[in-house]
C-alpha cells in the first residue's frame, strides 16, 4: 500500500510517498481503510524529532474510514462500519490496523470527512474546557490561535459552557472567524499586546484560564494574564517547546500549570465512547460547526505540514488517499 514515510527526523523533505508492508490485523485490531487523514500540529513534532518515534515512521494519529477486516475477538466494530480514530500512529497512508477498543463509528450520515475532522480536535476540546479547567458560567477563558481548526472548536466549546472567551488572532481576516465562533473579545496579536489587553478586558483581575497552544513565544505573557489561582493549560507548542522554569515562578499567584494530552482523557472505552459521542453528536446536529481549510492528496502531506507550520491555516488539514 501506498503512505507517507520518514527514515530521518527534520523539515518537510524528510517526507517520501511510498509503497510499504501492509499488515494483517491480530487479536483485538482492525483493519481500516482510510478516506481521509486529519493533519494535526503533533505530527510535525514527530517529524522533526520534538516527539521522537522509532525510524522509519508514517506519521499521523487521526483518520477516518471503512472496517475492512477484524481480528480475533474484536467486538466494538464489525466489516463496513465507517469509523473514526484518534491517537494511532501510522496514519498518513492508504490503510492502517487500529486497536479496535479506539474505533468509533459515525452517526448515520456522517461521511468520512466530517468524522476526521471532528475527531481528535473536537475531543480535545471537550476535555480542555469540561475536564482539564471545568469551564462555568462567570469564567473567562483566554484561548490562542484562536481562528485555527482547534482555536474555532474550543472558542464554541466554551461559550456552550457559558464562559466569556477572549482569543489572540494573527489578521483582521482570521479575526472575523473567531467571531463568528463566538469569541467575545478579539486580540489581534500582532498588532496589540495581548497581555495588556486582557487585563484591560478583565479590569486587572486576568482570567481564569489560559488554553495555551503557541508554547514558547507566548508563556510568560499568558502567565501574567491569569488570575490568582488560575490555570495554565499548556497543550500545544507550536512555536516551540517552552525552556525549563521554575515552579517558584508559579508561586506570586498561586497557578496551577498542566501539560494534558488528549491520549490520557481517553485512556478506557467508557471515556473514549463518552467524548466522542458528544463531539459527533454535536457535530451531526450542526450546534457545533466545523471549519476546513484544505484538502490534499495524501502524496502532498509536505505542503499540508508546510501550510500548518506557516501558521496560515484558518481550520482543519486533511489528507485524502
Amino acid at each position: 500500500m501506498k503512505a507517507i514515510q520518514h527514515s530521518e527526523f527534520g523539515g518537510i523533505e524528510v517526507l517520501k510517498y511510498l509503497d510499504v508492508q501492509e499488515a494483517k490485523p491480530g487479536p483485538h485490531e482492525a483493519l481500516v481503510e482510510l478516506a481521509a487523514i486529519g493533519v494535526n500540529f503533533a505530527d510535525t513534532y514527530t517529524r522533526t524529532g520534538v516527539r521522537p518515534v522509532p525510524l522509519p515512521a508514517i506519521p499521523g494519529v487521526e483518520g477516518a474510514g471503512v472496517v475492512l477486516e477484524v481480528g480475533e475477538g474484536v467486538t466494538e466494530v464489525v466489516v463496513g462500519d465507517l469509523v473514526a480514530y484518534s491517537n494511532v500512529m501510522n496514519s498518513y497512508a492508504e490503510r492502517i490496523i487500529a486497536p479496535s477498543w479506539r474505533l468509533i463509528k459515525l452517526p448515520k450520515g456522517m461521511d468520512a470527512v466530517t468524522g476526521a475532522t471532528a475527531i481528535l480536535q473536537g475531543m480535545t476540546a471537550h476535555y480542555l474546557c469540561n475536564s482539564t479547567y471545568p469551564l462555568k458560567k462567570g469564567d473567562t477563558a483566554l484561548i490562542h490561535a484562536g481562528a485555527g481548526g482547534m482555536g474555532l472548536l474550543l472558542i464554541q466549546t466554551a461559550k456552550s459552557l457559558g464562559a466569556t472567551v477572549i482569543t489572540t488572532v494573527s489578521n483582521s481576516t482570521k479575526e472575523q472567524l473567531a467571531k463568528e465562533a463566538g469569541a467575545d473579545h478579539t486580540i489581534i496579536y500582532t498588532e496589540q499586546d495581548f497581555e495588556t489587553e486582557v487585563m484591560e478586558i478583565t479590569e486587572g483581575k486576568g482570567v481564569e484560564t489560559v488554553y495555551e497552544s503557541v508554547g514558547k513565544d507566548t508563556f510568560d505573557k499568558s502567565l501574567a494574564s491569569l488570575a490568582p489561582r488560575g490555570y495554565l493549560v499548556l497543550y500545544g507548542q507550536a512555536s516551540g517547546p517552552v525552556p525549563p522554569i521554575s515552579p517558584t515562578i508559579l508561586a506570586p499567584k498561586s497557578i496551577f500549570l498542566t501539560r494534558p494530552g488528549l491520549e490520557s482523557y481517553t485512556n478506557s472505552r467508557e471515556e473514549l465512547v463518552e467524548r466522542a459521542t458528544n463531539v459527533l453528536t454535536r457535530v451531526h446536529s450542526g450546534e457545533l460547526k466545523l471549519r476546513t481549510h484544505g484538502i490534499f492528496p495524501l502524496q502532498e502531506a509536505a505542503e499540508a505540514h508546510r501550510q500548518l507550520e506557516a501558521r496560515v491555516t484558518t481550520g482543519k488539514l486533511l489528507l485524502t488517499p
